[in-house]
């Protein structure tokens, strides 16, 4: 199916649910390649990729990366970026297929407009492949293929290293599924060898885009153009976490003033997890109180092959956020191309997210 100008794999030979399962069960390989990859090289790399977005960037150690939010001047999100500062003396960023062009020309315009004032920073945009290995049995299978010990490599952590063979690889342990996972950079000349190796263990199953959707939804995650863009602020989105306690202090990131402004104030709407029974709860459904008034908008939503029950995540008005409120969805139901479109309103609960718990691993 075409996605964010790729054309990605829906699902492969044991369909969308089995797939799910075997995730959670086991352990799925993802091609992640579509992801946009850069290094951000220079003595001012740091003052750099602050400028930009709303994370202490200077207090990760080596090898520890962070997930954080590139703001425009209204706070809104311009994109979700996982930002290693790794032990090679570059930054590595990784962004979402659908932000590449306008995140590459705000790093671009950025690094220019401090390169002018005599700065030292300059971009190299990676060819890398990128494969997500995900699930309960990750750490068995890339162990195998590994020298290094994966034991002492904690979520939000990356080495460089030779993977099966692939020199050059640098593995991440992160992902997008709520399991325990890595993600791989490797030299584009080798992925498909690495994706054959990975492959070749029974246990390993292939995964596409539409697993990757259910799982991160049941671990609570945002899609970027979805559940979160430039209309939505870290506030509303709940990503609050995400601010680093010296940068709020000092306000020197993007919409700065909006988003602590909104930090005091409490925002006007919140995104928040719904759960509910009966007929699938999709993207734009509206959100109605429990008298009828329309309160907010469904983002995302499916059934769950974990619960059983279908999930979603949408925005409310603020008043109506707190876990355990009973609100109701707009279903819309087309009977024949010749019938007017038919509404109907479902029951469904305000629930804590992540909707099935995560499995991220810390090192002893």
């Amino acid at each position: 199916v075409p996605f964010a100008g790729w054309s990605l794999p829906l699902h492969y030979g044991e369909g969308h649910l089995q797939s799910h399962l075997h995730t959670r069960r086991c352990c799925s390989l993802f091609d992640v390649s579509h992801m946009l990859q850069t290094r951000v090289y220079g003595r001012d790399r740091i003052r750099f990729m602050e400028s930009m977005v709303v994370g202490d960037i200077a207090e990760l150690k080596l090898g520890q990366g962070t997930l954080t939010l590139l703001t425009n001047d209204k706070g809104g999100i311009v994109d979700d970026l996982i930002v290693t500062n790794t032990s090679e003396d570059h930054l590595y960023v990784v962004s979402n297929a659908g932000c590449a062009d306008k995140d590459l020309a705000i790093m671009r315009g950025r690094a220019a407009e401090l390169q002018a004032a005599g700065s030292d920073v300059h971009l190299e945009v990676s060819d890398n492949a990128l494969l997500a290995l995900q699930g309960p049995s990750m750490a068995q299978v890339l162990q195998a293929g590994l020298s290094d010990d994966l034991t002492k490599l904690s979520f939000m952590n990356s080495i460089t290293t030779t993977v099966f063979g692939v020199p050059g690889c640098r593995v991440t342990r992160c992902g997008y599924t709520g399991e325990d996972g890595v993600e791989i950079s490797v030299p584009a000349g080798q992925a498909v060898e690495l994706a054959e190796r990975l492959l070749g263990v029974p246990e390993v199953w292939p995964a596409g885009l539409a697993a990757r959707d259910s799982l991160r939804l049941e671990a609570g995650l945002c899609l970027y153009g979805n559940d979160i863009d430039e209309t939505t602020t870290p506030a509303e989105a709940g990503l609050l976490w995400t601010l680093g306690k010296r940068r709020r202090a000092a306000m020197d990131f993007p919409g700065a003033a909006i988003i602590m402004a909104q930090v005091k104030e409490k925002p006007k709407r919140k995104r928040v997890g719904l759960t509910s029974v009966g007929p699938p709860i999709r993207p734009h459904m509206a959100i109605l109180s429990p008298e009828g008034t329309p309160v907010g908008t469904v983002t995302s939503g499916c059934p769950s092959p974990s619960l059983g029950k279908n999930i979603a995540m949408g925005y409310v008005e603020a008043v109506h956020s707190r876990a355990g409120t009973t609100l109701t969805v707009e279903v819309r139901k087309k009977q024949h191309p010749a019938l007017e479109v038919r509404k109907k309103q479902h029951p469904a609960l305000v629930t804590k997210m992540p909707f099935v718990p995560t499995h991220y691993y810390t090192a002893k």
